[in-house]
């Protein structure tokens, strides 16, 4: 049996002993991505391997695997990834202000970290910690791009070093996809995904590149020495989603009409936001950062509820956005 295939097995395992109902065949062809053979296939080998598999019938027909008290299960080690995954649900969900969730997860996490040793954890919270430093949490709830995990990883393990990255990427000005030789220094999540990076060639000064337009990536030996002034937090909050424009950055002020206040004092629009009542029972939000066309998606939602007060071309946006008359896409 390859490693692979086993890794497979057993992470079924965890599955069918962790969740009430156990596994179904659906659920194995949606988290292993494979054909109902193949599904069907794994479901006998499972059946092989394990002593203790209990299968049963719901109402539906559908069949269900589930595994008990077997000791391979509770010695399994939390994984980097697995506890890095943890970690940054916690801050997004902190982020967008489900402070119960968060506070869920966190014990969650707490538990699963103490019941390993510290020499095991120790790798794990370390590779953790770098990838909290490596994501800009520019993201807000809504539709996000595909991203290649490979490029994730590649771009996680070069950071870990950190190593160089040549990418072949095509800006707003190439007419095809152009190699470039970069120093990464953070991914910034989304509505679209951003490898944050210095040109190794050029005036040294951070750049945003667009996931989507990156069309090959590809792992150097070259090291560099990563910036320690660079923050990521600081940075990602230049922007309101996860795109930042020097031109675009400045005071954003906008004003709630009092039937839409009391829904929009619930959002947390930017971290560094600031609330206002109005006399009149409308709310103003007032915050600097950059990203006129995200912040347009966002508020075309709100109808007229919402009014830009500054600045004067966020408000010319949105009434473009509210016409249909803009031809970038999200």
């Amino acid at each position: 049996m390859s490693f692979v295939k086993a890794e497979q097995l057993y992470r079924m395992a965890e599955m069918a002993n962790a969740r009430r109902r156990g596994i179904s065949l659906r659920l194995i062809m949606e988290e292993f991505q494979v054909e109902e053979r193949t599904a069907r296939r794994m479901l006998r080998k499972f059946e092989d391997l394990f002593r203790g598999v209990e299968t049963w019938d719901d109402n539906d027909r559908r069949r269900w695997w589930s595994l008990h008290d077997v000791p391979y299960i509770q010695h399994r080690v939390l994984r980097e990834k697995e506890l890095a995954a943890l970690d940054l649900a916690i801050r997004r969900a902190g982020r967008d202000g489900a402070q119960d969730e968060a506070k869920a997860l966190e014990t969650a996490r707490d538990r699963l970290v103490a019941s390993y040793s510290r020499p095991l954890m120790h790798g794990a919270k370390k590779y953790s910690e770098l990838l909290l430093l490596a994501n800009g949490f520019a993201s807000r709830p809504g539709p996000t791009r595909k991203v290649s995990e490979e490029y994730l990883n590649l771009l996680f393990i070069s950071l870990r070093r950190p190593t160089m990255v040549e990418i072949f990427y095509q800006g707003a000005r190439d007419p095809e996809p152009r190699k470039r030789l970069v120093e990464p220094h953070a991914v910034i999540v989304g509505t679209r995904h951003y490898l944050i990076a210095r040109k190794v060639d050029g005036d040294r000064e951070y750049r945003q590149f667009r996931f989507d337009l990156i069309f090959e990536m590809h792992a150097t030996v070259q090291p560099f020495e990563r910036d320690p002034g660079f923050d990521v937090e600081r940075y990602s909050a230049q922007a309101f989603g996860s795109f930042f424009s020097d031109t675009e950055y400045g005071p954003v002020r906008w004003r709630f009409a009092p039937s839409a206040a009391a829904a929009a004092r619930d959002f947390i629009f930017h971290p560094g936001q600031e609330l206002t009542d109005l006399e009149d029972g409308s709310l103003l939000v007032e915050f600097t950062a950059s990203g006129w066309l995200e912040m347009a998606w966002h508020l075309v939602k709100w109808g007229k509820a919402v009014e830009v007060l500054d600045p004067p071309e966020l408000r010319e946006m949105l009434e473009r956005v509210r016409r249909g008359d803009v031809d970038i896409w999200p």
